[in-house]
């Protein structure tokens, strides 16, 4: 698949610097949501580029190493597990995806964000943008994006939150609702780095 197809068609509407724009870790009991924002050179080569999702942690990093030193401007932000839990994880994607592109060194003309949404009830991307689903199996600049927050994000949840509360594993889980953490759960209770919201089904287990 030739990833640069979505960025050839804005190049030929006039858009000349595009960013990708995706987030890693929505889905987590615990931790921040991450977002990367990416300015790639054109159609520069970037041997096994794709979807995060679809790499191995060593290709991830080998390609973080690669992408941050060819890109023209990249940024990454994160929202913390407090910010989630008072705004909600939709809107807490959007502001961490706002917060990257706005960390840019150079603003884009377009961003191409992954998925279908682009807004939540309180947080709106306010770049220009336009939305695509799957894209970071779709498109070069979405693809490097993914790989710079889910990267970013792994490396905190090991680096900062597995040292500042190693009772819970969170190198081996990453903070996801596997067996694992919730038996660490079950054992030492929440700490500051649990998204309160998502914990309310735990917590009415044990009630």
């Amino acid at each position: 698949m030739d990833l640069w197809t979505y960025e050839r068609e804005q190049w030929n509407h006039g858009f000349s610097t595009l960013c990708g724009v995706d987030e890693a870790g929505a889905g987590p009991l615990a931790g921040p949501v991450y977002a990367a924002a990416v300015i790639l050179p054109r159609e520069i080569d970037l041997p096994g580029l794709n979807d995060s999702k679809k790499l191995t942690p060593k290709k991830r990093d080998a390609l973080f190493d690669a992408i941050t030193a060819a890109a023209v401007a990249w940024s990454v932000a994160s929202v913390t597990a407090e910010e989630i839990d008072e705004l909600d994880i939709l809107n807490a994607r959007m502001l961490a995806m706002d917060r990257a592109i706005e960390g840019l060194s150079i603003q884009p003309d377009l961003c191409l964000i992954d998925g279908n949404r682009d807004h939540g009830s309180a947080v709106a991307i306010t770049a220009p943008h336009i939305t695509l689903v799957g894209g970071d199996g779709k498109s070069a600049s979405i693809a490097a994006a993914s790989i710079l927050a889910k990267v970013s994000r792994d490396r905190y949840v090991t680096d900062v939150l597995d040292r500042e509360y190693p009772q819970y594993q969170f190198a081996r889980h990453k903070g996801y609702g596997t067996k694992l953490h919730y038996e660490m759960l079950d054992r030492y209770g929440p700490c500051p780095a649990h998204r309160r919201t998502f914990l309310k089904k735990w917590e009415a287990r044990r009630t």
